[in-house]
């Protein structure tokens, strides 16, 4: 798997020791607001959470990266790609997703791993296009899409949890790495 340094981050593999600062991330109500139904993950969800992502880089050639602080070597969340099967109408897709600690937001660090994840996907794995889906309402990320450079593409509805949703796309050709 690859690993990518940026100024301030290492995106690499999963380790073992990693479950248990992915799962208190998981745990906290405030990070997962925006996400599926909304739910906090315990432990042994994140666990198998954290085995489909390591089986999708073997399946696919890409997925979520655990994003670690250079500095103190701390797990941060995660940052990656995947494919947005759940949502049929985008497909054939593959989407730019992340998730930190609430401790880690504000400072950059969410911008600064998607766009190295970004960078990976069109120019390391020769993608044409990524999307980026978010709930509505979800600012956070909508200021990580839009320093992304992706532009929307259509809204649409969850199709479990009916709570609206906004696609954003960015194209090879209008990437600026």
């Amino acid at each position: 798997m690859t690993e990518i340094r940026t100024p301030r981050l290492l995106l690499r593999s999963w380790h073992d020791d990693d479950l248990a600062s992915m799962a208190d991330i998981n745990a906290d109500p405030q990070v997962m607001r925006w996400t599926e139904d909304g739910s906090v993950r315990d432990l042994d969800h994140t666990a198998e959470d954290i085995e489909r992502w390591e089986e999708e880089w073997d399946e696919e050639g890409f997925g979520l990266f655990a994003v670690e602080l250079l500095a103190s070597g701390e797990l941060i969340g995660f940052t990656g790609l995947s494919v947005p099967e759940f949502l049929p109408e985008v497909m054939p897709a593959v989407a730019i997703s992340w998730r930190l600690g609430s401790p880690f937001w504000g400072q950059g660090y969410a911008s600064e791993a998607a766009h190295a994840t970004l960078e990976f996907a069109l120019q390391d794995r020769g993608l044409d296009r990524v999307i980026s889906i978010s709930r509505v309402g979800d600012n956070a990320s909508e200021n990580v899409i839009r320093k992304l450079g992706m532009a929307p593409e259509r809204e649409t509805t969850h199709p479990v949890h009916g709570y609206p949703l906004s696609v954003h796309a960015i194209d090879l050709t209008e990437f600026q790495a």
